[in-house]
């Protein structure tokens, strides 16, 4: 009978919303979500409690807009779904990652101080905060110099967009509140955190964000090298009891429980990161099978029985997907986002304005315009590194080119090469792993991008495989559902959750062969490219990064002198 299901709640904290999902646990069918985008969204030019004007490459948040998604979002998808709270047994989240808190010993945000609410630093760092890169340098640098085992586990390169990167940063740049804070916390965690009470790292963010390997983080002689006061930055700041994926990090609070509406003390999952707990919502955790989550940026993890160095990856973690296998991740920074810089920035106004008499979005009018040319019809091609390149050069002074324009290129031909830049750096990706012997044997696409059937048959065809997808509109809420489940100990394990529980739809796209091999021409242009400019022949992109600071510096400057 339909009163004695049992029910888990996924929330899935995006780069802009959060949304939840209701989810039933027998078979994994989703029957009620509601989604509340954040109220301070992205602050990456000014900081909305004083209108400062932010350096170049921030990028901002507010905690409190992840609370209101508990607030608001929970309680309006379980009211969408039209269920008996009580039916509700477990929660569980997932997050962009690496996407940081500065926090008290009791989980309060620095930015909630009085004092602080003016200091950038006091704020939630998103995942594409990419200001920390000149101490990812000398990161790199000393790691590569000292033969540090931990480096090749990350590809041989640590991001910027990582915990120690940024930390780093926030020390160097803003010490008093590095000193005030007691905690440096993965947003992953800190939900957790609110909605039971108790801090517990998650096992994902600490293996691939936080560099702990066998049971390690980077030594204090090491962090004492780059900066005296960064030695106890590990063991002081990070460290933390570690939790496992698919366990139970606690029970729903009062609080949490009068916020959200569900029932006091039923199981909390261990946080996790969107990409990895998707893997088990596509039925993706054998090895061999690539999981390309597809939003704003994009995310591709994949499990192995072999641990392997791969160059560039974002790192590869014993368990970190699931348990028994390694787990590994690469990703690039800007795919959605770089679509929709376009659409929003470049596209003539004749475009938008037939795109709405037509009742389309322009991204599907640009899409109906250019969907028949020919491969290399248009003489273009891109390079897809608007925010930086995450794998495989791991740089994100990199930044986006289009080459072959003419004074008769048509924004549609643009918008499609810029389609195709991302296909090209998940190719780059691809046959990364595959030189480097842990072989991609499958891949299937999760997240928003994968309505776009076109984009899909693009990918496919640069790939030369078949695209599989995950059949749910929302893989991460449902995967972080998941998770609830075996947390709640509805199932002995993720694998066996998700095999339930999960939805995949296979073969979906296959390469059409013609359109591969003239794609194979385009790629090996973008190859080129790529190595020119990323490989350090050709370091403009570096030095034109650096003058663009210089000159914001030199504003600043100039307006505080008047």
């Amino acid at each position: 009978m339909a009163d004695a299901e049992s029910y888990v709640i996924g929330v899935d904290f995006g780069t802009l919303s959060g949304r939840a999902v209701v989810v039933r646990v027998s078979d994994g069918v989703e029957i009620g979500s509601a989604v509340l985008d954040y109220p301070h969204a992205v602050m990456d030019t000014t900081l909305a409690a004083t209108g400062e004007a932010l350096p170049p490459e921030w990028a901002l948040q507010v905690p409190a807009d992840y609370v209101a998604v508990l607030q608001s979002a929970v309680p309006a998808a379980v009211a969408s779904a039209g269920i008996d709270p009580s039916r509700v047994i477990g929660i569980g989240t997932d997050f962009t990652a690496c996407t940081m808190v500065p926090v008290l010993a009791d989980g309060t945000p620095l930015n909630e101080l009085a004092e602080y609410a003016g200091r950038p630093h006091a704020y939630v760092k998103l995942w594409r905060h990419h200001a920390a890169q000149g101490q990812a340098d000398r990161i790199n640098d000393l790691a590569t110099s000292r033969g540090e085992s931990w480096l090749p586990r990350y590809g041989g390169l640590i991001s910027s967009e990582w915990e120690f990167a940024k930390g780093l940063q926030l020390l160097e740049e803003d010490p008093e509140l590095y000193n005030r804070m007691d905690h440096w916390v993965e947003a992953a965690d800190w939900i957790v955190w609110q909605l039971t009470g108790r801090y517990l790292r998650n096992a994902c963010t600490a293996g691939y964000k936080g560099i702990l390997q066998d049971g390690e983080y980077p030594s204090e002689a090491f962090l004492g090298t780059l900066n005296p006061a960064f030695s106890r930055f590990a063991l002081d700041k990070v460290a933390h009891e570690i939790g496992q994926l698919g366990a139970s990090a606690g029970s729903l609070s009062a609080e949490a429980a009068a916020w959200t509406g569900l029932p006091e003390g039923i199981h909390v999952a261990v946080g996790n990161v969107d990409a990895h707990v998707t893997a088990p919502a596509a039925q993706a955790v054998n090895p061999g099978q690539m999981v390309a989550i597809m939003g704003t940026s994009t995310c591709q993890v994949m499990n192995s029985d072999r641990l392997a160095e791969v160059p560039g990856m974002c790192g590869v973690v014993d368990g970190g997907i699931i348990s028994g296998l390694y787990g590994y991740e690469a990703g690039q920074s800007g795919v959605g986002d770089i679509f929709a810089w376009y659409v929003n920035n470049q596209v003539p106004a004749a475009y938008v304005e037939e795109a709405r008499a037509l009742g389309r979005s322009v991204h599907e009018y640009l899409t109906e315009l250019i969907k028949d040319q020919p491969v290399g019809g248009h003489g273009l091609v891109a390079l897809d590194w608007h925010s930086g390149n995450r794998s495989v050069l791991v740089d994100h002074e990199l930044s986006g080119l289009v080459i072959g324009m003419t004074l008769t290129t048509r924004p549609e031909e643009i918008y499609r090469a810029l389609l195709e830049a991302t296909a090209f750096g998940t190719r780059a990706i691809v046959e990364t792993f595959n030189d480097s012997h842990v072989p991609v044997t499958e891949f299937i696409v999760a997240g928003g991008l994968l309505k776009n059937a076109f984009l899909m048959q693009i990918y496919s065809d640069i790939l030369r495989m078949p695209i599989s997808t995950i059949a749910s509109d929302q893989g991460p809420a449902l995967g972080a559902a998941i998770h609830a489940a075996v947390a709640a100990g509805a199932y002995p394990d993720v694998r066996a959750a998700g095999e339930k529980m999960g939805k995949l739809n296979k073969n979906v796209y296959v390469p059409n062969e013609a359109s591969s091999a003239a794609y194979d021409e385009l790629f090996a242009e973008y190859t080129r490219l790529h190595d020119y400019f990323g490989r350090g022949e050709n370091d403009v992109m570096h030095r034109l990064k650096a003058l663009k600071r210089r000159a914001a510096v030199t504003a600043r400057e100039a307006l505080v002198s008047v």
